[in-house]
């Protein structure tokens, strides 16, 4: 496919309207472009308290936010803003919203398409480049095909956010970064198995800091009662998260965007994953995943990434839990025992000291 003709240096805008964990995983493709255009100025559109995880990405000039449910005057100046300001928008989702918004404000414009939908033929018409989604495709493959539509060469290269860090949150002994609360009920593991972790971190001769969002402080009250243990939930700035975790022995945590953060990294991490399928939404590994994940299994190493699951015959159900809400419990996570863990935690130790 012959490039799409732009100017030295293009202004770029990348539209990323989902959660944190999808905004990160956009950044390989800001650095593609970015790499094919060092004078690009590239902006990303991305909802209101996602933008943290963008920070201080070298790759950006700037980062735009929008509410999720904006109000119609909100919508008007978001419009009136972006109308044809950029020579290329790209739309990393198949949805509406983001699809109409890169169409008002590229010249030229790109994103994919749903498969057998009727709005796929409009779409078609008003974007400039369009593909159909890949629905079987790792997340960071499937985002990079936005690349191949440009003409340039792809780069699967997660870029971590990066700023000022109070370095005293850092423990001067050995440590291990531990995050127990995903986002969502279904994706989370026992409290029992958390504290027996720790436990074990300590008996490794491993501080535990605990990360966590300021809002789930009820939830890891309970977790880490009557644990010794650091903690940080709702201290840390993202690039203080991410410069913590750089500085850990390992990482361990659930399907998260904290826990896509590590394996960028490059600490090692281990991943807990439950009715999500790690072939479209596994952790991906500095240095990129040399075989894809497989759907299930007992302990599964690609580059620095463990990812632990309890195989039931229905894992990966991609399903909310086994309610079928976000409020779930899953039998998988719920049956993961500490010995499992544990165990890819000491495959991970063992690669650190081997550094």
């Amino acid at each position: 496919m012959s490039p799409i003709v732009l100017p030295e240096n293009p202004r770029v805008l990348v539209v990323a309207l989902r959660r944190l964990g999808d905004v990160l995983l956009t950044t390989p493709l800001i650095r593609s472009v970015k790499r094919a255009y060092p004078k690009a100025s590239i902006e990303a559109l991305v909802f209101a308290g996602t933008e943290g995880i963008l920070a201080g990405n070298p790759d950006l000039a700037g980062v735009i936010t929008i509410p999720q449910r904006p109000s119609a005057g909100e919508d008007f100046a978001l419009i009136f803003r972006l109308a044809r300001r950029y020579d290329v928008a790209l739309s990393t989702q198949t949805g509406d919203r983001p699809t109409t918004l890169a169409w008002i404000a590229g010249r030229h414009s790109a994103g994919p398409l749903e498969p057998n939908r009727f709005s796929a033929t409009l779409k078609r018409l008003a974007l400039t480049r369009s593909h159909v989604a890949d629905r079987g495709r790792h997340r960071v493959l499937e985002v990079l095909r936005l690349a191949e539509l440009l003409g340039i060469a792809p780069i699967a290269e997660i870029v971590c956010p990066a700023g000022d860090v109070r370095r005293e949150l850092i423990p001067a002994q050995p440590f291990a970064v531990v995050h127990a609360a995903p986002m969502f009920t279904y994706k989370r593991w026992t409290a029992d198995g958390w504290r027996a972790l720790a436990a074990t971190l300590r008996r490794r001769g491993l501080a535990v800091v605990t990360s966590g969002a300021g809002g789930d402080r009820a939830y890891l009250d309970e977790v880490w009662r009557g644990s010794d243990v650091v903690r940080r939930d709702g201290d840390l700035a993202w690039p203080e998260l991410s410069a913590s975790i750089a500085a850990a022995r390992v990482y361990v945590g659930p399907d998260t965007a904290v826990t896509h953060l590590a394996a960028a990294t490059g600490t090692p991490t281990v991943a807990l994953y439950g009715p999500t399928d790690p072939r479209l939404w596994g952790p991906w590994p500095v240095g990129g995943l040399e075989r894809p994940w497989a759907a299930a299994g007992t302990i599964q190493q690609r580059g620095n990434v463990w990812l632990v699951q309890n195989p039931l015959p229905c894992l990966p159900c991609q399903l909310e839990g086994c309610e079928r809400r976000l409020d779930s419990f899953s039998r998988c996570l719920d049956e993961l025992t500490p010995t499992q863990v544990i165990s890819a935690v000491d495959q991970a130790l063992a690669l650190r000291r081997a550094d």
